[in-house]
């Protein structure tokens, strides 16, 4: 078997990240092979430092250098209330909007047979304990709105039954600033379901 030289090999490393083609993981090698050294290393002991140093929060299951992370320890979050999404992408995506004010679980996936992931590899026995423990009002489910998505929101909905908390799903429909003509039959049922009343 011929050696791979390093551009080679680093391309072929870069290229087994999500959403990196060949065409792209050339182009970022050859960015870094031009790159000032002091970059490269920045970015090489960044890769390690992250993933010697971060675990999961011990209560909500995001990322976190100790044991609990910044969300879950700071006083001026609604603990009484807790999203509950698929990773920790979809937390950020939802602090992006700077619009929530509670708490988190992440649950790391979604219930998916044909993957043989059952609701064991997720963390849905932790959020039931969670619940009960903290006495948490309100649960809102903002899992992604796909088969597993929505047969997962089922479940843990069917789980939370005799807790006491208000289980809510996040709305599904069309978006902001797209056409109606070009949403799909499943967008449009899902937006006239979850309609209001315009105040």
């Amino acid at each position: 078997m011929t050696e791979l030289n390093p551009i080679q090999q680093l391309v072929t490393s870069l290229a087994r990240l999500p959403g990196i083609g060949e065409k792209t993981a050339t182009r970022l090698a050859l960015f870094l092979v031009n790159c000032p050294l002091d970059h490269a290393r920045e970015l090489a002991q960044s890769i390690i430092d992250t993933r010697e140093k971060i675990c999961f929060c011990s209560q909500c299951f995001n990322y976190t250098e100790q044991e609990l992370c910044s969300i879950c320890t700071n006083a001026g979050r609604d603990g009484h209330i807790v999203c509950v999404v698929e990773t920790p992408g979809d937390l950020m995506s939802i602090e992006r909007t700077a619009s929530f004010k509670g708490r988190y679980h992440v649950l790391h996936g979604v219930i998916s047979p044909l993957d043989g992931i059952g609701p064991d590899q997720l963390r849905i026995r932790e959020l039931v304990q969670r619940i009960r423990q903290q006495q948490i009002r309100e649960v809102i489910i903002a899992t992604n709105p796909t088969m597993s998505g929505n047969a997962t929101a089922v479940y843990i909905a069917d789980k939370l039954k005799d807790t006491g908390a208000a289980v809510y799903r996040i709305a599904q429909g069309v978006p902001s600033g797209s056409d109606i003509g070009y949403a799909d039959q499943v967008t449009l049922r899902c937006a006239l379901d979850g309609r209001r009343e315009m105040k």
